[in-house]
């Protein structure tokens, strides 16, 4: 079993990064290969709504001139995905949104292609927003038939600077509790 996250930062090895690693960490701890793919300095366009995917039916985005098809195949080629991104004036940042729109149709127009992998977000937030940014990434899965498994609270951490988030105890230890039931729930589903 795998699990691929993508970390819609664009600080590479900041909270985001270190609350998905945390993440990861439990379902390594737990026999579950991993991959984390920093993706928030990409400069990904949002889907243009050609449909080209939809005629098409190949599994593909038409625009080819970033790694988004190679990430379709990654979460195809996998059992988990898990989306982290900070909080933009109450939103994802411009990258990850621009990933669910392009990913996301992808997987509707191909008969559902992602549907019931298991599939979990997480948010650092400097103050508020956190929710609907959590909500946001959320969609994704619930629009494509994915399975969310709980944690103990909604998966954000607190934090402005690089690091923050790690003194944030309980934020951290929401992870944690992600990780195990993500790995609890892949081993139920396919085992």
């Amino acid at each position: 079993m795998r699990v691929v996250a993508f970390n819609g930062s664009p600080r590479v090895g900041g909270n985001t990064s270190r609350m998905l690693q945390a993440v990861l960490a439990q379902l390594e701890s737990e026999g579950i290969a991993t991959q984390l793919v920093e993706m928030g300095r990409q400069g990904l366009k949002g889907c243009v709504a050609c449909y080209t995917c939809k005629e098409r039916l190949n599994r593909r985005c038409v625009f080819d001139n970033d790694p988004v098809n190679e990430w379709i195949e990654l979460i195809a080629n996998s059992e988990g995905l898990l989306l982290g991104s900070p909080t933009y004036f109450s939103n994802p940042t411009a990258s990850m949104q621009a990933f669910i729109e392009r990913v996301g149709l992808v997987s509707r127009v191909n008969g559902q292609m992602f549907e019931r992998k298991v599939a979990a977000a997480v948010t650092a937030v400097r103050r508020q927003g956190a929710v609907s940014t959590f909500d946001a990434m959320n969609h994704l899965f619930f629009a494509n038939g994915m399975i969310v498994p709980g944690s103990n609270y909604w998966n954000l951490a607190i934090g402005k600077d690089p690091g923050d988030v790690e003194s944030d105890e309980e934020g951290m230890e929401t992870m944690r509790v992600l990780g195990k039931n993500m790995a609890w729930l892949l081993k139920k589903l396919h085992e």
